[in-house]
């Protein structure tokens, strides 16, 4: 037999929600049948897969030990505990973390499982370096990271330290609750200064990019963000953005459809225009993220209406713009 008590990162979810993830490797389909079977139990009694669970309660799997462990071959590494953690950190409290991710850097392993340490990688280490984080005294909850930025973009990632800031954080990303600002440099300059920029962009998930179309058309999805110039030098133009859509690749995308791709970037824009600047990275940075509630966050209502900036965008710094232009 095995007991878990539930604590506060297990408080909140489904029963089976919480096996599966207690208990990775076993199926949905063999934790119901268990619980049919009054093999799982919630407080020593008979339960249900949809019940919710509170902080204090007891859940018993009547199973033989050696059943409920991981065959050798399925077993997942801990990624984490090999990597001495480099987290650039723009704020932290107990329950969130934001980030700054360099360019190059993964957020989460890529495809093929490569062993090349991540941002989620360095912040698990962090925080158990700290003390913050011990998953062997954790059922079900991991440090996690709530949004993400492709591999050769730097700027802000929000990591939740506790399950109820992944819950609601997710929540309110999904519900456009948080506004980020970028960065970017794009080749040329805009025909005027500041404006908005609305297309539909169709996802091609074999290529691994996006079309940019300027009327709706079947499978695409509006696209919309807002632009500035901050500085303009040679033949580049800085740029701050803000999006009111997130769609994937939409800042390279769409400045590329409107005939400015950004430095860098091999994908949207030209090797010929980019090979003169020796750039290695698509030059975009998240630099700046606000939160702005509508309903309420709970624990986290502490965080509504304050906002948090990268201190140091290197690209920017070639302009000659201060910290101040993009943190306001």
């Amino acid at each position: 037999m095995r007991t878990y008590q539930i604590g506060d990162n297990d408080a909140g979810q489904r029963l089976d929600s919480f096996l599966s993830k207690a208990l990775p490797h076993m199926p949905q389909s063999l934790f119901h049948k268990l619980i049919r079977q009054k093999r799982i139990k919630l407080n020593g009694k008979r339960t249900e897969p949809s019940a919710r669970l509170n902080t204090g309660d007891t859940v018993n799997i009547y199973v033989y030990e050696e059943n409920l462990a991981p065959p050798p071959e399925t077993e997942k590494a801990e990624r984490w505990r090999s990597v001495e953690p480099r987290v650039s950190v723009v704020y932290e409290d107990e329950h969130i973390l934001l980030a700054d991710k360099v360019p190059g850097l993964l957020v989460h392993p890529d495809e093929d499982g490569g062993s090349e340490p991540t941002l989620i990688d360095h912040i698990q280490a962090y925080l158990y370096k700290k003390g913050e984080w011990d998953p062997e005294k954790e059922n079900s909850f991991a440090p996690a990271l709530c949004n993400r930025i492709d591999r050769n973009t730097g700027g802000i990632v929000v990591a939740a330290k506790t399950a109820a800031a992944l819950r609601i954080l997710n929540e309110k990303i999904r519900d456009h609750e948080l506004e980020k600002t970028y960065l970017c440099v794009i080749h040329g300059r805009m025909e005027k200064n500041s404006g908005r920029l609305t297309d539909y962009i169709r996802r091609d998930l074999d290529e691994k990019r996006v079309y940019v179309d300027k009327k709706p058309s079947p499978g695409a999805r509006t696209a919309i963000l807002e632009y500035k110039t901050l500085a303009v030098k040679d033949e580049l133009s800085l740029m701050q953005c803000r999006l009111i859509t997130g769609r994937t690749h939409q800042i390279r995308a769409q400045f590329a459809s409107a005939g400015h791709p950004l430095l860098g970037d091999g994908k949207y824009g030209t090797n010929a225009q980019n090979k003169a600047y020796g750039a290695k990275y698509q030059a975009l940075y998240a630099c700046r993220l606000a939160f702005k509630f509508k309903s309420d966050a709970g624990p986290l209502a502490y965080l509504n209406g304050r906002h948090f900036a990268v201190k140091n965008v290197p690209f920017a710094a070639e302009f000659g713009v201060d910290p101040s232009a993009w943190n306001r």
